[in-house]
Order: structure tokens, then sequence, then C-alpha cells
């Protein structure tokens, strides 16, 4: 098996200790990495430090930092068809979707790059006998620490504005799935960063992602996972105040009124509940359906998940397996909770006949109080009910503690819109679930989390005004 490291201050450094990466399609042994240790954890800091306080990232040209940022993307698009199969191997997801997030992490760096030299503050009037004016400074040393669903892509979200706007960045890549990482931060190496502005570890999060936290030269923290998780690491953070960008997953709710055009419904479930096997923050994991066409969209629904193929992640199937063996049986679990409340599995519900951490295409027909329609399940599993009006549609998606994306499906632009408007969520999608890209901004309310990614507006979660007032003295 191929054994690979932390980059840590410019250099690439094994560990006394490995962790084994399986590849979810067999259950099998994919490769090792180095285990980062508290040791390596400093290191990485005091490299991150010394880059900060030198201002390798600050006392230059802003444009300095566009050039490296837009070399970085043209070395990740280079290596993307043989990183992407890395990615599938130990991730389990389907080939397409592991060169997207490829594709997708260069054109962070290409997004922010365009930024990286227009972080500029504004003038405020104060009358003649004052100069005022506010500047953006970076926070400092940036801990970010990534989930194992799209370890490419949300690395490349969170690290490629923090890079633009002067941050040096310390990541703490995920146990389960941080293999295709360090082929990114190859990449990156080679667009000339100075020491210490990038470090990567991949150490147990109780332990080394902790420490992080905790650590007295962190000045910002950004994490993707789950709420138990993050609120553990807010309570750290309240500590020394330390600022965070906190994006915890979500329970996600499409509304389909009377009026929604089926086939534009279904291309939306599909993507919506099956991409990544479920494993989306941001998934359809509730479909509210008006009751006049209830009988019709569950039974389409229902063919459509019975019509998904399932297979390794390298032949492209609509569904491939959940990223371990953990996963799967905690999905299982929810599934069979569910059907202990009363809920009826309308398809799927198991695990199919196959080697690897598969889980069947789930459709379930719930009440609004079940645990599995209030619960984040982060699997193929869809939950489906009816409504009968619209007051009653709003009330029952924004019934959960999660609000971080939600949908509406309808022909007349009036209704879908009002709806819309009485979503509670950061992102709202109309007749098209994941209308969005790199340009559009991320982020939840609720249990979902608070702070922006994407788009223009994730700049300012990585800087701080600072207000500059001279008073003028003028001789007599």
């Amino acid at each position: 098996m191929q054994h690979y490291l932390n980059y840590i201050n410019g250099e690439w450094k094994d560990s006394h200790c490995q962790l084994t990466v399986m590849n979810p399609a067999t259950g099998a042994p994919y490769a090792t990495v180095a285990q980062a240790s508290i040791e390596d954890a400093d290191l990485a800091m005091a490299g991150a430090r010394h880059c900060v306080s030198q201002g390798l990232l600050t006392d230059i040209r802003p444009a300095q930092r566009l050039t490296w940022m837009l070399k970085a993307a043209e070395e990740i698009r280079k290596i993307t068809e043989e990183a992407a199969l890395v990615l599938c191997s130990e991730n389990g997801k389907n080939l397409d979707t592991a060169r997207d997030e490829f594709i997708e992490a260069a054109r962070y760096f290409e997004y922010y790059a365009g930024i990286a030299d227009k972080i500029e503050g504004i003038s405020v009037p104060l009358g003649k006998d004052y100069i005022n004016f506010t500047q953006y400074e970076p926070m400092g040393i940036s801990v970010q620490i990534v989930p194992w669903n799209f370890p490419v892509s949300i690395c490349a979200r969170s690290l490629a504005p923090a890079l633009a706007a002067g941050n040096a960045v310390v990541v703490k890549s995920p146990e389960v799935s941080p293999i295709a990482m360090t082929l990114l931060f190859e990449a990156i190496e080679k667009a000339g960063f100075p020491k210490g502005a990038v470090n990567l570890l991949c150490g147990k999060g109780s332990e080394v992602g902790s420490h992080l936290v905790k650590h007295s030269e962190t000045n910002q923290i950004v994490f993707t996972g789950s709420v138990p998780t993050g609120q553990r690491i807010l309570i750290d953070a309240a500590e020394r105040a330390t600022p965070s960008v906190m994006e915890l997953g979500g329970k996600s709710a499409a509304i389909a009124l009377a009026d929604v055009d089926l086939d534009t419904l279904l291309s939306s479930v599909k993507v919506g509940i099956f991409y990544n096997s479920g494993q989306v923050c941001s998934a359809m994991s509730r479909l509210l359906v008006h009751r006049s066409r209830y009988d019709e969209v569950k039974n389409a629904v229902v063919d459509l998940a019975q019509s998904l193929s399932i297979g390794v992640g390298e032949d492209n199937p609509d569904l491939t397996p959940v990223v371990s063996k953990n996963q799967q049986q905690q999905i299982l679990k929810m599934i069979e909770s569910a059907r202990k409340e009363g809920a009826c599995i309308l398809t799927g519900g198991s695990a199919p006949d196959l080697d690897g951490y598969f889980v069947s295409p789930t459709i379930i027909e719930a009440s609004h109080e079940m645990s599995i329609t209030q619960q984040e399940v982060f699997g193929p599993v869809l939950v489906i009910m009816p409504f009968d009006e619209e007051e009653q549609a709003i009330e029952m998606a924004n019934g959960t503690e999660f609000g971080l994306v939600a949908g509406v499906f309808g022909e007349g632009l009036s209704q879908t819109l009002r709806v819309a408007n009485k979503l509670v969520a950061g992102q709202i999608f109309i007749n098209e679930w994941f209308a969005g890209g790199v340009e559009t901004p991320f982020g939840g309310v609720g249990l979902s989390g608070f702070g922006r990614e994407k788009g223009q507006e994730a700049i300012y979660s990585y800087v701080q005004t600072r207000n500059i007032g001279i008073r003028l003295r003028h001789n007599k």
C-alpha cells in the first residue's frame, strides 16, 4: 500500500504512527497516511505564525497572492484525472463526482484570486480636520477542520479565500478520507506560497483537532461537520473568543406545489438526495408534496429510486457506497428506528447484496414529528409527506432545528417566490436543487451554523475591519 505524509511548514513529514484508509467499495485497506501528533500540530502552528509575523503574505502587493493562487489552480487542474481516481477509491464516490471536486477546487482558487487584489477599505468623512479610513486585515492563522464527504472541494472552499485575504492556514484533514487532500496540497505546493502559509495534518479529531482549536496561536476556526462536534468546538472557542465559521448540516425540505412540473422535480430529487449517496449537508432529505399531486409524485419518486444503478465509483453508477462501515450502520439504524416509529418504507431500507458499504436508495413515508423527519441521516434516504395548504407546507419545512437550504417547485412565479420568502434557510432553490455555484454565498441558520462560505461574501469571514482616525493639525 502507498503511504502518504503530512505537509508542515513547507516540508512533507512522516510520523511514528499511521492510519489505514479503507476502500468503501470493497471494505479492504487502500492506503496509509502519517498520523499527526500534538508535536506535529505545534510545528505547523509555529510555521504559520512565522509566516504571519514576518508578513510573508501581507507585506507584498496583493497581486502576488493573486499570482500564487492562479498557479495553484493551474496545478490542481493538471492532476485532476489521476487524483480523481484516488479520491474515488478512498471515498467511494463515483468517478465523475471525484473529478468535479478537483475541478471545483481549482475554480475556488481562480475565483478568489480575482478578489485577492480588491480587498479595499473605505474613506469615512468626518470634516476638514480629520482623515478617517478603514482597512481589512487578515485574521492571522486560520485553523480549518475539513469533513470527509467532499474533502477536496470543501478544503479549497475555505483555504482559497483565507489565502486571498492574507491568512496562513493549518488544515486538519478527515481520518476517513484524507489521501486525495495530500495530492491537492502537492499541487498547491508547486504554486510557490511562502513556507508556513499552508499546512496539512491528518490526526485524530479528538486529539489534534481539539489541540488546534484550543491553541493560543489560533486566530480563527473554520469547521464543517456534525452538530455535536461543532458545539464542542464552539465551547472551546468561547474560552478565547476565537472567531469561527460553522457549517453544521441540515434537514432540508423541498416543497412541491400543486402546479409542479414532474420532470423538473424528479431531476432535482435524483441529484438532491442521491448525489454522493446522500452524503451532502444540503441534501434534499425531505419532500413535501401538495396532496392533489401526492400519489403521482410518490409513485414517480419510488420508480426513480428503484431505477438507479448501484456499484463501485470507477464505473460511474448513480449510487455508490457510503464512506465507511460505521456510516452504513448508522444509516441503517436510523431507517430501522423509523420503521419502529410507524414510518412506511416505500422502497430500499437495507444494504444490497454487494461487497463494501452500500445502502439501497430509500424512500420513506413518515409524519412530521418522527425522528427520521427531524434528524440528519446523511445517506440516500428521502422522507416524503403530503400537505394541504401553503402555510402548512411552510410550517413543516421550517419545523426543524436546521436551516441550511430549502426549495420550492412550481410553475407560478408569484407563488414560488411568496413561499420561498417565508422559508428559514441560508439558501433557497426554486425549480432546481443546487442552483448555485462557487459564486453564490452558502451557510445556514439555527443548528446549521453561521458565517458564509462561497461567493464574494465569504472573503469577509477571513478579515477583520480596522479603523484609523487622524486629527490634522493646522499651522497658524
